[in-house]
C-alpha cells in the first residue's frame, strides 16, 4: 500500500469529515493514502456516544445541503440509509413547530454513521496524535505520540487550526510568515456539552430540537424524539460560547448543574445521571475566505477543516472535496 521509497501518496491527519472525505477522494483515484487520527474512533465532531442504555450526538447535531457538490454526496448517503430526514423546521420555546423548507439530515442511526460510512475501506491508524511535522529527503515526515513514522508527498491537516500549527513547533521555517500569521489568527469558541439521561420522557416539543431557550444553553435535543436513542430518555444540552468561556477551568459537576438547571422548565423527568463533554474547538469564530490554505512548494501541504469552508458540516465536507483535488491537480 505504501510507495517503494516508504511513502504514502498523501497524509491525512484527522478523521474528522474533511479529512475522511478528502482521504475517499484520493484513495478512488488511486492515490496511496493515510489518516492520522488521535481520538480511538472517527468523526470528530461528527460524534456519538453511548452511556448504559442511553444514545446521545454530543457534537454536531444536523446538517442541511446547499451545495451541488456535497447534494450529490447526500443523496448518495440517503440511497444507502447512512442518514435520514429529521425535520424541516424546529418549535419555538413556547412549543409551536416553526416550519421551514430546509431539510436537517441526521444520520442513520445517529451522526456518527457518516463518518464510519467514509471510513470504511480506508488506512487509518487510530488513537495515535501527530506531534512533530518536518521535511525528510524530499517527502513531509509526521512523527507520532507512539514513536511511529510516517512520510508522504502530500500532507492535509483537517484538524483544529490550533493543533495543527503546533506541529510545526520545531520546524517553523517550514511555514511561509504570511500563511501562519493567517492561521494564528483562527480561533475558535469551546463549548459545553451535557449528556443527560431521564427517568422519563423530556419536556422538549417535537421533533426534539431547540435552539437557544435560555441565556446560557445554545442547544437542547431529545434524542430519543429524535431517533437516536431508542431505549431510554438521552438530552444533548449545549452551552453557549460565553457560558463556556467563563466556566472553561470549572468543576464539571457544576457546569452539569447550572445548565440543567436553566434547563429545567423542559424537563417533565428526573435527571437520572448527567455527563459533561467540552469541545474546546467547537466552531470558528470567523472563516478563511478560501476552502483550504495551500502551500505547493516545495510539496503540497494544506490546511483544512470547517475554519475554511466554513463553521458547519457541509462547508468542512466541501474543504475536503478542495483539499484532495487541489492535491491530484498538483501532480
Amino acid at each position: 500500500m505504501q510507495r517503494r521509497d516508504g511513502a504514502w501518496d498523501c497524509l491525512v491527519i484527522g478523521a474528522g469529515v474533511t479529512g475522511l472525505l478528502a482521504a475517499r477522494i484520493l484513495k478512488d483515484r488511486g492515490k496511496r493514502t493515510l489518516v492520522l487520527e488521535k481520538s480511538t474512533g472517527v468523526g470528530g465532531r461528527m460524534a456519538t456516544r453511548r452511556i448504559d442504555e442511553a444514545v446521545f450526538d454530543h457534537g454536531a447535531q444536523f446538517f442541511t445541503v446547499q451545495d451541488c457538490s456535497f447534494e450529490a454526496w447526500a443523496r448518495l448517503w440517503r440511497e444507502q440509509g447512512v442518514i435520514t430526514t429529521w425535520s424541516m423546521g424546529f418549535a419555538s420555546t413556547d412549543g409551536r413547530l416553526q416550519p421551514d423548507a430546509i431539510p436537517r439530515f441526521r444520520g442513520a442511526p445517529g451522526m456518527t454513521s457518516v463518518p464510519k460510512w467514509l471510513a470504511s475501506g480506508l488506512d487509518i491508524c487510530l488513537g495515535d496524535a501527530a506531534v512533530g511535522v518536518s521535511r525528510d529527503e524530499g517527502v513531509w515526515r509526521v512523527d507520532t505520540e507512539d514513536g511511529a513514522v510516517h512520510r508522504a508527498g502530500a500532507l492535509i491537516l483537517t484538524a483544529p487550526v490550533p493543533q495543527s500549527l503546533a506541529l510545526f513547533a520545531a520546524s517553523p521555517g517550514l511555514l511561509p510568515q504570511s500563511a501562519r500569521e493567517t492561521l494564528s489568527a483562527i480561533e475558535y469558541d469551546p463549548c459545553f456539552a451535557v449528556l443527560a439521561i431521564l427517568d422519563g420522557p423530556s419536556g422538549l416539543p417535537a421533533p426534539g430540537g431547540l435552539r437557544a431557550p435560555t441565556e446560557s444553553i445554545a442547544w437542547m435535543a431529545d434524542n430519543h424524539l429524535k431517533g437516536v436513542s431508542p431505549h431510554a430518555s438521552a438530552l444533548t444540552i449545549h452551552a453557549g460560547p460565553h457560558f463556556t468561556r467563563e466556566y472553561l477551568e470549572s468543576d464539571r459537576e457544576f457546569v452539569a448543574k447550572v445548565l440543567l438547571g436553566e434547563a429545567l422548565p423542559w424537563l417533565r423527568s428526573p435527571v437520572r445521571q448527567a455527563h459533561v463533554h467540552c469541545w474546546r474547538y467547537s466552531q470558528p469564530l470567523h472563516t478563511h475566505p478560501e476552502r483550504f490554505l495551500g502551500i505547493a512548494e516545495p510539496a503540497p501541504l494544506l490546511f483544512a477543516g470547517d475554519a475554511f469552508g466554513g463553521p458547519r458540516i457541509e462547508g468542512a465536507a466541501l474543504s475536503g472535496l478542495a483539499a484532495a483535488d487541489y492535491v491530484l491537480g498538483a501532480e
